[in-house]
């Protein structure tokens, strides 16, 4: 019988007593009406006794665990149970505990993988400070070792600890946007023309880009303004992390254009270089930390590996997507989406 209750052990502990007395009545030399009488009467005070001791004892300790458990899982200090447990709380407790049992199961895999995640990581960062770590070791000794002595030498030095400064810099300042992204994001919501923004951002990474020969501008043809409601902030660190982007990773001498295009309830705004473009089986990685197509090309560029995923936590932020489509050698096209400012 799986998990009887009192009332069912009780009744079956006075049968299998009062099928058990008889034969050894019988032996006892005992009449048969004054063992069956006997029989009856001890029955009854054994099913009492079991019945007692099943409810009043064994059942309060059961009751009393099974209220820790639900207590823990509702986060409540204190629950009556009188009612839930009234019928069988042996059945209760145990569903409980199997329920437990597969939830913990269940949460294996994704506790393995948030632990490799983790790994995964720590590595990363470890990795991307040992570097410029290593390069300001590496200029201080030299400088110590005599290079100071040499003013063209040790300003050429300075500079390139100076480089690896900022970068680690840099990279410090993308962890805390990423830990802060992953939290509850307050967006300072507003109303304001995206036209406007994209080409405040070009104007102000036009020098960086004219370094390399690159052109930013907004695509022909576009008619603003463009209200949207958004975090004009947060907005303003997307464009510049895909525009640094395209300046960074592009063909020297090329060009990078915005459009913004109506897509009903929302706009979506398109920033697209003439760079050498991204094989297919990248895609779908591009967005996570750390990930880069060419390690040792973007580390010489200066970049972190954390701008495109700066990029995806604010923009699913807003509750809005953003996607990449590329073709080697035509280039590659980021492009996210915001919802329209309401109608005044």
């Amino acid at each position: 019988m799986k998990n009887p209750t009192p009332r069912a052990l009780a009744l079956l502990s006075g049968i299998t007593f009062f099928i058990a007395y008889h034969p050894l009545a019988w032996l006892m030399d005992y009449g048969d009406f004054n063992a069956f009488t006997l029989g009856c009467v001890l029955s009854l005070l054994v099913v009492i006794l079991v019945f007692i001791v099943v409810e009043y004892y064994l059942y309060r300790k059961v009751k009393s665990i099974y209220k820790l458990i639900f207590n823990h899982k509702t986060g409540k200090s204190d629950t009556d149970l009188a009612g839930m447990l009234a019928h069988n709380p042996l059945a209760e407790v145990t569903g409980q505990i199997e329920k437990y049992l597969q939830e913990k199961e269940q949460a294996k895999p994704r506790e393995l993988a948030l632990e490799q995640y983790r790994k995964q990581f720590i590595g990363n960062v470890s990795h991307e400070l040992k570097t410029p770590i290593f390069n300001i070791q590496g200029y201080v000794h030299s400088l110590l070792d005599g290079a100071m002595d040499d003013p063209m030498l040790a300003r050429h030095f300075l500079k390139k600890a100076a480089r690896s400064a900022d970068r680690m810099e840099q990279l410090v300042q993308d962890l805390l946007s990423i830990s802060e992204l992953e939290g509850d994001i307050d967006l300072d919501w507003e109303t304001y023309d995206i036209h406007d923004q994209c080409r405040d951002v070009c104007e102000a990474l036009e020098f960086k880009a004219g370094e390399r020969g690159i052109v930013l501008s907004m695509k022909p043809g576009l008619r603003p303004p463009f209200f949207v409601r958004a975090d004009k902030k947060k907005i303003r660190q997307v464009l510049i992390n895909l525009l640094s982007n395209s300046i960074r990773y592009g063909k020297e001498k090329g060009s990078t254009f915005i459009g913004i295009y109506d897509m009903d309830s929302h706009y979506l705004v398109d920033v697209t270089d003439t760079g050498i473009g991204i094989e297919a089986e990248h895609l779908p990685r591009l967005f996570d930390r750390f990930y880069r197509v060419d390690a040792s090309r973007s580390r010489e560029q200066g970049g972190t590996g954390l701008g495109l995923s700066i990029v995806k936590h604010i923009v699913e932020a807003h509750g809005q997507q953003v996607h990449v489509r590329s073709s080697p050698g035509m280039g590659t096209t980021f492009g996210f989406t915001l919802a329209k400012a309401p109608l005044q």
